[in-house]
């Protein structure tokens, strides 16, 4: 067949060229959705460490307000038995001063308050009075999940770290007439956190 001169001749793709391109295309979209994927899940993980590292950092500055407040005061027990101004071994109690009191009610700016590890938590006690009653409860303060364990440790008036206190060991046992010595000079805080590994803080107490 002859063509008139000018005459302008439009040729489609064949189906080889359209199966190529679709391919193509195909490839493309699945690239780029492999690719957005990648990203979503960094940022994902990104933002997850980002609220981990926060709330290590919160944990601390509970803790180091909390311990570096400790005063040399002792309590009652819920059976009516004193008990020291710092008690410790896995767990953690101790009366603390600065309670605040922004409602300004009667009562006193001293706590007692307490640190455990419980089922992957890290759970924060207080108690409302320091001498308690039998039917005196604690409020439980879950703070941080994901730990592992926690470990404490307490400096004595030696500098010797002992594993609970008041210490076993008659050198290094506080002496109950004088309360200050009932003080550790410092407690070591280590957490195993599943994420991060052993963390350890040191918090120097008030002498």
């Amino acid at each position: 067949m002859m063509r008139a001169p000018g005459q302008v001749v439009c040729e489609g793709f064949t189906l080889l060229e359209l199966l190529v391109a679709l391919a193509i295309f195909g490839l493309l979209a699945a690239m780029s959705y492999s690719g957005l994927q990648a990203v979503l899940q960094q940022q994902s993980y990104t933002e997850q460490a980002a609220d981990r590292l926060g709330a290590l950092q919160k944990l601390y500055l509970i803790m180091q307000r909390d311990i570096e407040q400790i005063v040399a005061r002792t309590v009652r027990d819920e059976f009516g038995d004193a008990q020291p101004p710092v008690v410790g071994g896995d767990a953690l109690q101790f009366t603390r001063g600065g309670w605040r009191n922004p409602a300004g009610r009667q009562r006193s700016t001293l706590q007692r308050v307490g640190y455990a590890y419980d089922d992957e938590q890290l759970i924060r006690y207080t108690w409302s009075v320091l001498d308690r009653a039998q039917d005196s409860e604690a409020v439980q303060q879950p703070l941080i999940e994901e730990i592992e364990r926690m470990q404490l440790r307490y400096l004595d008036r030696n500098d010797e770290w002992q594993e609970q206190w008041p210490a076993s060991d008659a050198d290094s046992d506080p002496d109950p007439e004088d309360p200050l010595l009932a003080i550790p000079k410092a407690i070591e805080v280590t957490i195993e956190h599943n994420r991060f590994g052993p963390i350890v803080w040191l918090f120097q107490l008030p002498q």
